[in-house]
């Protein structure tokens, strides 16, 4: 829309409606004048049209052409060890729910994203230990292997500055993150250990309690009542190393324990705002403000389960609970037993899928947190191919609709690019600059 201060013909009225008003006029002509003016103000407004839907489109696609799109927690490290799964060709079809690969992220304007390595909690001995590390380094393999037969189309970014230069190379920047802290183990020096593999985030936790904190869904409720003094360890490990913290998954007092005892921002990689969806997964408003006075921030998940109560879905809760008691709740598994589950998890999606959620609501999340942190504390943080999906971004092809949401609502190319990435490079910058001041 036209600023009339910048409008020619409106700067001359303007000029000529305030020089009339010299105390040499007459009062008779300066109220003429004024109508007059007044007038011309209505007719002016009256021409100025609201954009069109494709103008808006137009802009948004512009605006997410030209700014650093992240996307901070997908799980497709799970689908690339499945039989079938190419992460340089477009695997929508093939591998029945897939959401992510090289193909669909430039279709869909992401230039950079975490992939979790991510292990479900079992069991915490020796053994278990041992075990789960096996799994997350051949994880870390699978990463390195895919990323690396396509160097002309992604290459592992292992810096804030990395996202920004891969970008202007026309490739996609791949991190690593890790999505639960059990491979940790209760052995400190594996942290040091995952941040030379490329971990430049740990989620301390999952579904259940481990030996760093309290989750957030532990059936069996809290252990540490927060974080235990080992999982304090870790945090400040991971200060000095230059891992950013991440909350997602975390018991509240496990959140506000991490807070108090990390020196850098911490980020929720994939949460939402609980005054919208009351979901213990979500962080309410106290915690968001007391996310930005620690100067980190939360990426805003698309998992429709954490944007909107979901509707009764009687058949699917039974296949799942069925699915569950069957491979003893996804944990302990070996590699057998892991690929059955997978591919029954996938028939149980087909048969029985989940009503979704919306762009729409996903925004109504992202306006909330705004109105309570300011613009500085929100990103991104889909979870795709860990169930992450709403209509009208139900792939990563489509994340473009996000943008195309936040213009029609009204926010700035500055505002979105923070939200898109700017954000989150700022807290690892902050992360990784701390570090540097250890050493």
């Amino acid at each position: 829309m036209t600023d009339p201060y910048f409008d020619v013909p409106f700067r001359l009225m303007r000029l000529t409606f305030l020089k009339s008003f010299r105390p040499e006029r007459r009062e008779g002509r300066n109220l003429s004048f004024l109508l007059s003016f007044i007038v011309f103000l209505l007719l002016s407004s009256c021409t100025q049209q609201p954009p069109t839907e494709a103008e808006l489109i137009k802009k948004a696609q512009a605006i997410h052409e030209k700014v650093l799109t992240v996307d901070s927690h997908v799980d497709t490290p799970m689908w690339m060890t499945r039989e079938g799964f190419d992460i340089g060709k477009n695997n929508s079809e093939s591998s029945r729910g897939s959401k992510v690969d090289l193909v669909r992220m430039q279709e869909g304007g992401l230039d950079a994203v975490f992939f979790a390595v991510f292990t479900g909690q079992g069991p915490r001995n020796e053994d278990r230990n041992a075990r789960v590390r096996v799994r997350a380094l051949a994880m870390f393999d699978t990463i390195y292997n895919a990323i690396g037969r396509y160097p002309e189309l992604a290459e592992v970014a292992l810096s804030s500055e990395d996202a920004y230069r891969i970008e202007k190379e026309g490739k996609r920047a791949i991190f690593i993150g890790m999505e639960n802290g059990y491979p940790i183990g209760n052995d400190l020096s594996l942290v040091e250990d995952y941040y030379k593999h490329g971990t430049r985030y740990i989620t301390l936790c999952h579904t259940r309690n481990n030996d760093i904190c309290d989750s957030s869904t532990d059936k069996n409720g809290p252990e540490h009542d927060g974080i235990s003094e080992f999982g304090e360890e870790v945090v400040r490990e991971m200060n000095r190393l230059g891992i950013m913290v991440d909350v997602s998954h975390a018991s509240d007092q496990s959140f506000y324990d991490i807070l108090e005892t990390s020196a850098t921002p911490v980020i929720a990689s994939h949460s939402c705002a609980r005054a919208i969806c009351d979901n213990p997964r979500n962080l309410d408003d106290d915690m968001l403000r007391a996310l930005t006075l620690n100067g980190g921030l939360i990426q805003m998940c698309i998992l429709s389960a954490y944007v909107e109560e979901p509707d009764p879905n009687p058949q699917r809760d039974s296949a799942l609970t069925a699915l569950r008691e069957k491979y003893n709740n996804w944990e302990d598994l070996s590699d057998e037993e892991l690929k059955s589950a997978r591919k029954e998890w996938q028939e149980m999606n087909v048969s029985f899928p989940r009503k979704l959620s919306s762009v729409e609501k996903v925004i109504d999340h992202i306006d909330h947190i705004i109105a309570v942190t300011g613009i500085d504390y929100v990103g991104i943080g889909t979870d795709f191919d860990g169930g992450g999906a709403v209509n009208g971004c139900y792939d990563v092809s489509e994340m473009e609709n996000i943008t195309i949401e936040l213009v029609k609502r009204g926010y700035t190319e500055e505002e979105i690019e923070k939200i898109w990435g700017k954000n989150l490079m700022r807290v690892m910058k902050e992360v990784e600059e701390y570090s540097k001041s250890q050493m």
